[in-house]
C-alpha cells in the first residue's frame, strides 16, 4: 500500500513516519498543497490524505480517478474546501477528521474571551509603555457574572458550555438538531437570535453551510445586546467582516475574539513577515484595536497534530483497504 501525503509541515512529518512503520505502509509527503499541478506526484499511490483551506481546483478530481484514487481524507473537521457533488461524481469519498481534540479549541475560546473581558491587550500595551497607572480603560469584568450564548451544541460547543458554566456563567445555546444534550447546562432557545439577545458574550461553533454563509451580519449584529463580545473559533464564513468591523466601531460590539477569516487561505498557516498584506479587510481586521485575532491556532496543541495526523491517515487506509470509511462527509 503506498500513500501519497499533501500540506505536510516539519512537525508532523515525524508523526507520518512513525504511523508508516507502525503500520509497514509506504508514504510519500510534501509539503505542497493538492492542486492541477501537483496531483500528478499522485500517480502510482493508493490513496491521498490532504491538509489545505483553500477550494481544490476542480480538475483534481478527475485526475484522480483516472489514476485509480478513490478517495482524499481531509486532515480537519473542516471540509467546505472540497466540492462534494464533483466529488461523489467521480467516484472519490472526502473524509474528515470529526474530533481531534475538541477540548483544545474550547480552552482556547475561554481563554481568549477571558482576554478579552479582562482587557488583556490593553494592559500589556500599558505595561510595555512603562504605564503602570489603575485607569478604567484596562479595568475587566467578572465571566461569573456573564450569560454566554454559544451557538452549535456538538462537540466543542458542548465543552465550551461547560467550561463557561463552571465559571458560573449563565449558559444559553442554539443547535439546529437539537437533542437535549447537556439540558442541565445549557438554556436551550428556540432560534439564533433568541440565544443572542441577552448574551455578554457570543460563540460559535459550526459547521459552515449555504444556511450559514455570513449569517453573522449587521442584521443579526443588530439583534445583539449593545456591548456584547464575539467569539469565532469556527469557521470564518459565518462572520461577514466588514459588518463586523462596523459593528466594532459603532459600539455595538465590545470586541471580538476571531481564530478564523474567512479569506486566509494566502496567508494561513504561512509566515508573512515580509509580505504586503494586500486584502484590506483582513489588514482592519489585523489591526483593530477591538480585535483580538490568531492565525486558525485554536486547535493547536500536541494532542491535536498528532490526531488530524494519524485520522487522515487511518481513514485513507479504511477506504482501499474496504472501499469507505466512517468518517466520510459525502
Amino acid at each position: 500500500m503506498k500513500i501519497k501525503v499533501y500540506g505536510i509541515r516539519d512537525e508532523e512529518r515525524p508523526i507520518a513516519e512513525a504511523w508508516a512503520k507502525e503500520h509497514g505502509i509506504e508514504v510519500s509527503l510534501t509539503d505542497k498543497p493538492l492542486t492541477k499541478e501537483s496531483v500528478e506526484e499522485a500517480k502510482g499511490f493508493d490513496g491521498v490524505s490532504n491538509s489545505q483551506v483553500f477550494p481544490l481546483d476542480q480538475e483534481v478530481y478527475a485526475r484522480l480517478k483516472a489514476f485509480g484514487i478513490k478517495q482524499i481524507a481531509q486532515r480537519s473537521a473542516g471540509y467546505d474546501m472540497y466540492d462534494l457533488a464533483l466529488a461523489s461524481a467521480h467516484d472519490i469519498i472526502i473524509s474528515n477528521v470529526p474530533s481531534y481534540s475538541p477540548e483544545s479549541i474550547a480552552e482556547y475560546t475561554v481563554m481568549v474571551a477571558m482576554m478579552l473581558i479582562r482587557q488583556f491587550e490593553g494592559i500589556r500595551q500599558h505595561v510595555s509603555e512603562q504605564n503602570f497607572s489603575w485607569v478604567p480603560s484596562i479595568r475587566g469584568r467578572v465571566l461569573g457574572d456573564m450569560t454566554v450564548a454559544v451557538i452549535g451544541i456538538g462537540r466543542i460547543g458542548k465543552i465550551v458550555a461547560k467550561i463557561f458554566k463552571g465559571f458560573g456563567c449563565r449558559v444559553v445555546g442554539y443547535e439546529i438538531e437539537q437533542d437535549n444534550r447537556i439540558p442541565d447546562i445549557v438554556d436551550y432557545k428556540a432560534s439564533t437570535e433568541e440565544a443572542v439577545k441577552d448574551a455578554d458574550i457570543v460563540t460559535l461553533h459550526m459547521y459552515p453551510s449555504e444556511l450559514n454563509y455570513h449569517q453573522f451580519n449587521a442584521d443579526m449584529f443588530a439583534k445583539f445586546k449593545k456591548g456584547a463580545i464575539l467569539m469565532n473559533m469556527a469557521r470564518g464564513v459565518l462572520v461577514d467582516t466588514e459588518d463586523l468591523l462596523a459593528a466594532l466601531d459603532s459600539g455595538q460590539l465590545a470586541a471580538a475574539g476571531i481564530d478564523t477569516y474567512e479569506a486566509e487561505g494566502p496567508y494561513v498557516p504561512k509566515n508573512c513577515h515580509d509580505k504586503v498584506i494586500e486584502d484590506q479587510l483582513f489588514k482592519s481586521l489585523l489591526e483593530h484595536e477591538k480585535v483580538i485575532y490568531t492565525p486558525h491556532t485554536a486547535f493547536y496543541t500536541d494532542e491535536a497534530v498528532k490526531n488530524l495526523v494519524e485520522g487522515g491517515l487511518n481513514a485513507t487506509k479504511e477506504v482501499i483497504e474496504t472501499g469507505d470509511t466512517l468518517n466520510r462527509v459525502n
